[in-house]
């Protein structure tokens, strides 16, 4: 039991330099169990005081002045129920400088492994096709995928689609900022087949789709509970959307390229999946954990004048010698929070 020196209040303090305000928060965010502490702590106090962030060290030893303190602490006590930094500032950078997306609860705050997910995309998209290429997203979310591509590729055809309509109004708001010409709809995976005949064929599917099984989301990390479930539970698997999009393309002709994001612990059963449903080549990548979390399939085509094709016999061989041969987010910290209760408004400096 702690000591009743140890309990009391901090006096309240009119004083505070801006170094002062980075290490004490530094410390709470530390102190309760925060991945990044002091990132976190740079972001929301450059966001209230209105500068970047190398600005906080040049100022270091200024005094911070009431109004900011107040944003600041305002920003603090949510970031201390561990509600997402994304969510507080209402934006969150992706993939390049310039992609800045609109994010709020309705949808996923866009992660790293997702950036390196369109990176595999962009290496093997052709740069001299007869045709600009056709790119699907599914389970598009705030757009993030999409978007990347479009503004890397603005000769592609890119199309997001998601079914919730809220993720939806928060896409189509992330293009019109970013004055990106990608068309969202209304749709889930199971709907591909509808929505090629009343759209396009796509030469790419790319899915960062719900992945986590539904018990460990009882015990992933709290930022996790305020992020959409719809986005986040894969069923008692894991894998049920997963195996709702797998089936879906491989009732497509002709076959698209498949980009996946999936669980650590996910790329055997999803490799299976591809490969039964017709998918000769199927790769896989490490995040930057160097867990395996990314996956590739592809089937080898041969081209003809538009640039699409089809699969040649060879390629049915080999899958069905795959058949023959094979007959979330898990990582992230899981338990209790660790640390006080949430502290009272007069524990935050001000």
């Amino acid at each position: 039991m702690p000591s009743p020196d140890a309990r009391k209040e901090p006096r309240p303090r009119r004083d505070w330099t801006f170094g002062e305000l980075l290490d004490w928060t530094r410390g709470r965010f530390a102190e309760v169990g925060i991945d990044s502490p002091r990132l976190d702590a740079e972001l929301l106090l450059a966001e209230a005081a209105g500068c970047a962030r190398i600005d906080l060290y040049l100022r270091r030893d200024d005094l911070v002045d009431a109004a900011v303190r107040n944003r600041f602490r305002d920003m603090v006590r949510r970031r201390l129920a561990r509600e997402p930094v994304a969510y507080i500032l209402g934006r969150r950078d992706f993939h390049a400088l310039e992609l800045e997306l609109y994010v709020d609860a309705n949808v996923l705050v866009p992660r790293p492994e997702t950036e390196l997910l369109v990176d595999w995309i962009l290496e093997d998209l052709p740069a001299d096709a007869a045709r600009p290429p056709v790119v699907l997203d599914v389970g598009t979310g705030s757009g993030a995928i999409a978007l990347a591509i479009g503004r890397a590729r603005p000769d592609a055809r890119i199309c997001g689609i998601d079914p919730s309509e809220a993720a939806l109004e928060v896409a189509r708001r992330n293009a019109e900022r970013l004055d990106l010409h990608v068309e969202f709809r209304p749709g889930r995976a199971a709907d591909l087949g509808r929505l090629v005949q009343t759209w396009a064929p796509p030469d790419v599917v790319a899915a960062n789709l719900p992945y986590v099984a539904s018990a460990d989301l009882e015990a992933a990390a709290p930022e996790l509970s305020y992020e959409p479930r719809l986005a986040l539970d894969g069923g008692p698997s894991g894998l049920d959307v997963i195996e709702e999009l797998v089936a879906a393309v491989g009732h497509l002709d002709p076959r698209p390229d498949v980009y996946l994001e999936i669980g650590a612990d996910q790329a055997d059963a999803v490799t299976r999946l591809l490969r039964a449903a017709g998918y000769a080549g199927v790769d896989v990548r490490p995040d930057l954990a160097g867990r395996s979390r990314l996956v590739r399939a592809r089937r080898a085509r041969t081209r003809d004048a538009t640039g699409r094709g089809s699969p040649p016999a060879a390629a049915d061989e080999e899958v069905e010698q795959h058949r023959q041969d094979d007959g979330q987010e898990q990582a992230r910290r899981q338990g209790d929070v660790q640390g006080e209760p949430v502290p009272l408004e007069d524990q935050i400096p001000g």
